[in-house]
């Protein structure tokens, strides 16, 4: 057989252990295929249930709890002879970049999808993805026992959502409105669906023939587009060899010319087999796959990170696909920047459990423990120089927060120690300090997004935790000059304390800062206290008179009196904060609020109702674009209070079927006043009584 990335002539094909995506909109069905799959292989005796928390994939914690998968789930399995390892990835947009950092390393991915309108937008975002990649793709179109529509209009819903040609390689057989089978145009035979056991050849006759004779020609049409030899063949009335015809499946498939589209019922495992055979014969192998991401051969072993994990006793495991060479026990991995260690054991992965294994080969993926310096997305190797990075999915930008705080003090470095494990688990989460409020902020992709992260801190990493809103940047400033003295003076036993100041306090423009400068005549203070004068107004400054940080201010020390014996750098530290306290009430402070510019990208049906969502939330529309490389889609740009950015992913998703998201970025403060004002100040002064 072919040991080369191409698959041969006359039947021949591809080799060797192969890596397969299952992705797809959220509740497309693909944890059921990927159980379908290993009950139809014989990798499990029966197939288990989402609803019952029976099945291989989704076997989390937090998975069976939501009935949803939050992470990537592999199994390895063998059918005819062939290793196959099947990566379930979640079709929750909030979970997207498990699908983003494991499919560089997939040898092809199948697409599973329905026929529901509503959830186009999802599938084009996730075949977005499999092109932008050049990574070779099938749809399976699913639940085809409960579809209500002609396959036909199936493939005009579907294609705008592909930029290559959807190929329909199966049709639908009937008993009245009921679909009982089907027939694989490629083979030309038709097929009765057995419940749970492998479908029935039957006699392709009468009004089937017909059909199938139509869509084959189709079929042929679309592969002829890109061989001038079929051309002529279907030209000449000439019916091509089998071979050819796979031939021609395989190589366009490869060279993302079609997605061929095939059909099936996960939960009643029809359609199962074909697509296996379908992936056996046609799909690439691991050397055209590590030729797409550039892999030098001049290295024993390279590996790529498709996810990171944490397990209770067995520390750190590092899923990895091998893309040359053969992995030995005990092998010492680098990175591009170093070491990442020897690894301590090479596991067998089906779901969640692990299983020791020996020696692991090229075209094999695995997990490896204990690389602890190892992150998702890195480049392994074993040679005389690391390899270079082969590629790095970035998360994408984040959407929503939420502080974060032991339930206990005694917890907080167990918390750190977790919030680190919970991001090299999922690198989508990012935890940002802010000493200021003395809150760390977990920052994700959405409700349920965050939801997970924080029960994974509690059942996976045993850390009990609050959650709240995140604290708003918001700043005070004053609007009149005024001249205040602040004078210090406390007598005690010995040496007392004395500090006198004059200082002149001004409004600067939006964005100065604070600049401060002295202009003393005649020695009336010390030089030497400047200094400390300068740091008694910045103390002063963390909480105004609102009780938030004070910006955009002017202080200029110009008089005040000093005592030979009794005054010190403290004494006048504590004289330049009594004069600011005493002087920044009467400079008519108000408050400034952080103001973002906000960068929202969505399907162009949706765009209409931004303009109310928009109102409600104080943003200030700058204009509307088409988003380049993208046809259908627009982008708004917005200016719009920090406040009102906490939960505007999750009404943006809401008009947008799930797939609308946005970027920010700090652009300047603005004043705020009257009753949203109000409310603010009188929340930040009920905290600090509380505190």
């Amino acid at each position: 057989m072919a040991q080369n990335g191409n698959n041969g002539k006359n039947g021949t094909r591809a080799a060797g252990p192969r890596c397969i995506a299952l992705v797809g909109p959220f509740q497309s069905g693909k944890t059921t295929l990927l159980e379908a799959i290993l009950a139809r292989t014989g990798a499990i005796q029966r197939q288990g249930t989402v609803e019952a928390g029976t099945t291989v994939g989704d076997s989390s914690k937090e998975a069976r709890h939501h009935t949803m998968s939050v992470e990537l789930s592999v199994a390895t399995t063998t059918f005819m002879g062939d290793t196959y390892t099947f990566v379930d990835c979640p079709g929750s947009v909030e979970f997207a970049h498990d699908m983003r950092a494991a499919l560089p390393a997939v040898d092809a991915a199948v697409v599973v999808c329905e026929m529901d309108e509503k959830k186009i937008a999802q599938l084009r975002l996730i075949l977005r993805e499999l092109e932008d990649l050049n990574i070779p793709h099938f749809l399976f179109l699913n639940k085809i026992d409960k579809a209500d529509s002609t396959i036909h209009d199936v493939l005009q819903l579907l294609q705008p959502a592909s930029r290559s040609k959807l190929l329909l390689r199966q049709i639908p057989t009937f008993a009245g409105d009921i679909i009982t089978g089907f027939v694989d145009l490629a083979l030309e035979r038709a097929f009765v669906y057995k419940e749970h056991a492998p479908s029935e050849v039957v006699g392709l006759e009468g009004d089937v023939l017909d059909r199938e004779k139509t869509a084959r020609f189709s079929m042929l049409e679309t592969l002829a587009d890109h061989d001038d030899e079929l051309m002529e063949q279907l030209l000449g009335d000439i019916q091509p060899p089998a071979d050819k015809v796979f031939d021609d499946l395989a190589k366009e498939l490869r060279e993302g010319l079609v997605c061929p589209v095939l059909m099936g019922s996960a939960s009643r495992t029809n359609g199962v087999l074909r697509l296996m055979k379908a992936l056996r014969h046609e799909t690439p192998d691991v050397v055209a796959t590590a030729a797409r991401l550039g892999v030098k051969a001049d290295h024993d072993v390279v590996t790529y990170v498709m996810k990171s994990f944490h397990t209770a006793h067995g520390g750190k495991m590092s899923v990895v696909r091998v893309l040359n060479g053969q992995i030995p026990d005990s092998a010492t991995f680098s990175t591009p920047e170093g070491e990442a260690g020897r690894i301590a054991g090479i596991f067998k992965i089906v779901g969640q459990a692990t299983e020791k294994r020996g020696p692991a080969n090229v075209g094999e993926t695995v997990a490896l423990g204990k690389l602890d310096h190892a992150n998702t997305g890195d480049t392994l190797s074993i040679g005389k120089q690391p390899h270079p990075s082969l590629v790095k999915a970035s998360p994408l930008s984040p959407v929503l927060a939420i502080a974060v705080a032991a339930k206990e003090r005694k917890d907080d470095v167990k918390l750190g120690q977790a919030l680190h494990k919970l991001i090299e688990e999922d690198p989508s989460v990012s935890i940002v300090n802010n000493p200021e409020a003395q809150e760390s902020v977990a920052w994700g992709q959405g409700e349920m997004h965050l939801r997970v992260a924080t029960e994974r801190l509690a059942d996976r990493f045993g850390v009990a935790i609050t959650t709240r809103k995140p604290t708003v940047g918001y700043r005070e400033t004053i609007k009149k000059p005024v001249v205040q003295r602040g004078r210090h003076k406390k007598q005690s036993g010995g040496h007392g304390q004395f500090g006198d100041v004059v200082l002149d306090i001004k409004p600067l423009p939006r964005g100065s800062g604070f600049v401060f400068t002295e202009e003393i005549k005649g020695g009336v203070v010390p030089r030497n206290f400047f200094g400390s004068v300068e740091e008694g107004v910045i103390d002063s400054l963390k909480h105004g008179p609102l009780g938030f940080p004070v910006v955009d201010v002017a202080v200029k020390l110009i008089d005040g009196s000093y005592h030979d014996v009794d005054s010190s750098d403290m004494a006048f530290r504590q004289a330049g904060r009594i004069g600011m306290v005493e002087g920044l009430p009467q400079c008519q402070p108000v408050l400034l609020e952080p103001i973002f510019q906000v960068e929202i990208v969505l399907p162009s049906e949706a765009t209409a109702k931004m303009n109310a969502l928009m109102s409600g939330r104080r943003g200030h529309i700058l204009g509307f674009d088409t988003r380049e490389g993208w046809d259908g889609w627009d982008v708004v740009r917005v200016q719009m209070p920090e406040a009102e950015i906490g939960e505007l992913i999750v009404e943006i998703r809401s008009a947008t079927a799930g797939v609308g998201s946005f970027t920010f970025k700090f652009d300047h403060m603005a004043e705020l006043t009257g009753r949203n004002a109000d409310q603010i100040i009188a929340a930040r002064k009920a905290a600090a009584v509380a505190a």
